[in-house]
């Protein structure tokens, strides 16, 4: 059973810096994209950043672009997403989740996700 858990969320200042882990169990992730999704209270799930399984593609939504970065280390089956420059309206829960080789932009289309870590950012 293909599982991911994240990691790394806490409670920063704005302006600040946290990096999220999304590690596989029961898989390996080198044949899987793995998209960064967050979620809001009383928001609807969007996407924030994706890799393809190879890493030779990245793609970030609008309100993150410059200031996060994603990354994966197949070795280590672990993505990550590097946080930056963090303001107030990045509150949420973020989670990972699957999807076969490329990107989508459709939350649908990703089949196994993570529990979540809830990232805060507040003065």
């Amino acid at each position: 059973q293909l599982q991911l858990v994240e990691s790394g969320g806490g409670l920063v200042q704005p302006g600040g810096s946290l990096r999220l882990s999304c590690a596989a169990s029961g898989f390996t992730l080198d044949v899987y994209a793995i998209g960064w999704f967050r979620q809001a209270p009383g928001k609807e799930r969007e996407g924030v950043s994706c890799i393809s399984y190879s890493g030779g593609i990245t793609n970030y939504g609008i309100s993150v672009k410059g200031r996060f970065t994603i990354s994966r280390d197949n070795a280590k089956n672990t993505v990550y997403l590097q946080m930056n420059s963090l303001k107030a309206e990045d509150t949420a829960v973020y989670y990972c989740a699957a999807r076969r080789y490329y990107c989508s932009g459709s939350v649908a289309d990703f089949g196994s996700w993570g529990q979540g870590t809830q990232v805060t950012i507040s003065s």
